[in-house]
Order: C-alpha cells, then sequence, then structure tokens
C-alpha cells in the first residue's frame, strides 16, 4: 500500500463516514453482534463517550477515512479500571494491508501512555481477525461456544489478550483520555509505526 496514510483522533463530525465503514460489518457478518445499524445520532454519542475515557482512532488514506479503532471499558466495576477492550473496522479491501497493524500500534501506544495493564479482544471465530490479533501478540485466553446468534446460526467468539504492563502489586493510576499529555498524543499520531 503506498497511499499517503494518516491516523489522527476521531471527532463527532466523524460519525457518518465511520458508519459507512461500520453498516456493512452489521448487516453482511457475525464480525459484530449489533443486528441493526445505529444512527448518526447513536455512532456520535458513542465517539463522544468513548473519547471521555479512551483513544478513538480513524485511518485515512489518500484523505479518504478507511478505517477506525477504539478502546472501551472491559467491565464496569472499578477493579477492572486497567483493562481495556479493543475494536477496529477497515473498509472493504483494505484488510491485509498492514493499515490496521498501524492503526492498533498507535492505539496500544495510547493506551500504554494512559497506563493500561491489559488489552482484550473478542473476536467471533472462526475468522481472519485472531490470526491479525496473534500477528500484534494477543494471546487466546479463552473460547465462549455458542454464545451469540446471529444469521440464524450460533457463533463462537474468542478472547484474546495483550499485556501492555507489568502486572504490579499496584498498578500505575489511570489516566483518563483527555488528561494525557498532548505532546505525548501529538508524538504518539506521528509516529509512524
Amino acid at each position: 500500500m503506498t497511499q499517503n496514510i494518516r491516523i489522527r483522533l476521531a471527532t463527532p463530525a466523524d460519525a457518518p463516514a465511520l458508519l459507512d465503514v461500520y453498516a456493512p460489518y452489521v448487516r453482511q457478518t457475525a464480525i459484530t453482534f449489533e443486528y441493526d445499524v445505529p444512527s448518526v445520532e447513536e455512532f456520535t454519542a458513542r465517539i463522544e463517550q468513548t473519547l471521555m475515557r479512551y483513544p478513538y482512532l480513524v485511518a485515512e488514506v489518500d484523505g479518504a477515512v478507511a478505517g477506525y479503532a477504539y478502546a472501551s471499558p472491559f467491565h464496569a466495576r472499578a477493579a477492572y479500571g486497567w483493562d481495556t477492550e479493543l475494536s477496529i473496522y477497515l473498509q472493504p479491501g483494505l484488510q491485509r494491508h498492514r493499515l490496521g497493524s498501524r492503526l492498533y500500534r498507535v492505539l496500544i501506544a495510547l493506551l500504554h501512555a494512559q497506563n493500561v495493564v491489559n488489552a482484550y479482544a473478542c473476536i467471533t471465530s472462526p475468522g481472519p481477525s485472531i490470526a491479525f490479533h496473534e500477528s500484534l501478540g494477543f494471546q487466546k485466553i479463552g473460547t465462549f461456544p455458542r454464545t451469540g446468534w446471529k444469521f440464524e446460526c450460533w457463533h463462537d467468539v474468542v478472547w484474546m489478550e495483550l499485556p501492555l504492563r507489568q502486572r504490579v502489586t499496584t498498578p500505575e493510576t489511570f489516566i483518563p483520555f483527555p488528561e494525557l499529555d498532548q505532546e505525548t498524543v501529538r508524538h504518539l499520531l506521528n509516529d509512524p509505526v
């Protein structure tokens, strides 16, 4: 892929373009267990909610939105405050061009700067996303057999984990994304990982 690639922070104004990336996954795949494509208003609210605590990134190829990745809470309870679940979606046809790897590496670097300890991925199985995550160092930690019903059949879910920091007795304080040093954010967004 020789095009001009840019990784940047998402804004609420990106919702229509990101929804265009996401909608085919909802309508045509079991990659997401969502049944209905959310409205632009709902998707805008999701972006705003995520950015209150975590990074939400957009990948552009030659100035056009090509995909996005974001982090979300792993679970609501306070003890999970150092854990996050990652999600990534790319325009069809852009998988296997290293765009996803680049997008995820920036996301993971930002999460590391926030003092996140564990990153998790919840993946419908079988599928190529498992090999993608393994290529980035994620390891399978469990399978929920026949746990999601979509398109008239049951689907397995594989959970994968990537430790971002050592699990020490007392972890460093989690830094919400808006409080992260902006120079660090700019550096990580512009660093060609």
